[in-house]
């Protein structure tokens, strides 16, 4: 998934970017609620994890600029208030879950994820095709029952492509879902990670390259 965390502490922000990086998520990080309405009208996010008590713009209000605007993002809501009060306001403004802080990561975790399904059509909990099984939730790919060990942007490659479910996935839809906004988008980061995919999956080939228009798992 593509996500968004909004968090004016830059040591929070960047100990849960960090975190959810390690799920194989792409994730880009801001410190003020400005910038983060700024980022969301470039990119699309699957999920925004954002802090309520924000300078710049207030977190509620970017809330309501993005439920106003019918944007697609899910919103998982950080907050230091804990009475049920606040959490209520915070989901009466739109956002889709409400975690206070202190919290643990796993659970963060689980709450994005759980929201990155939410965020795209329903999905199999095991995707399979061609041979090929990845688990999501346990990080696992086989090909015909062999282990296939993957780096977190080869997994979230072929995640994507398992998606599609045969039809054909463009690299600029793979850039932007599997890498952050640092990423060049004149690198050939998606020829390389698609190499590597093909080399590990092994043979036959499973991953076809549609000329001038993107790559597909048949």
């Amino acid at each position: 998934m593509r996500i968004l965390v909004v968090e004016d502490e830059p040591l929070l922000a960047d100990a849960v970017a960090t975190w959810l990086r390690g799920d194989a998520h792409a994730v880009d990080v801001t410190h003020d609620g400005g910038a983060a309405l700024e980022r969301i009208g470039l990119h699309d996010y699957d999920v925004v994890v954002l802090d309520r008590d924000l300078p710049v713009v207030h977190g509620d209000d970017v809330c309501r600029v993005l439920v106003d605007d019918g944007a697609t993002p899910r919103v998982l809501m950080l907050t230091a208030a804990t009475d049920v009060a606040d959490r209520v306001a915070g989901l009466a403004l739109g956002a889709d879950d409400y975690l206070p802080k202190p919290f643990a990561f796993a659970e963060l975790s689980a709450r994005v994820n759980a929201l990155g399904r939410r965020a795209r059509p329903a999905a199999p909990p095991v995707l399979a095709r061609a041979g090929i099984r990845l688990d999501p939730h346990r990080r696992e790919v086989f090909r015909d029952g062999r282990y296939v060990p993957l780096s977190r942007k080869e997994f979230a490659v072929l995640a994507e492509l398992l998606r599609a479910d045969g039809a054909v996935v463009s690299a600029e839809h793979l850039l932007e879902k599997a890498w952050d906004e640092h990423a060049d988008p004149f690198t050939h980061a998606i020829r390389m990670a698609i190499l590597k995919l093909r080399r590990k999956l092994g043979d036959p080939p499973v991953v076809l390259t549609v000329p001038g228009v993107g790559y597909r798992i048949p």
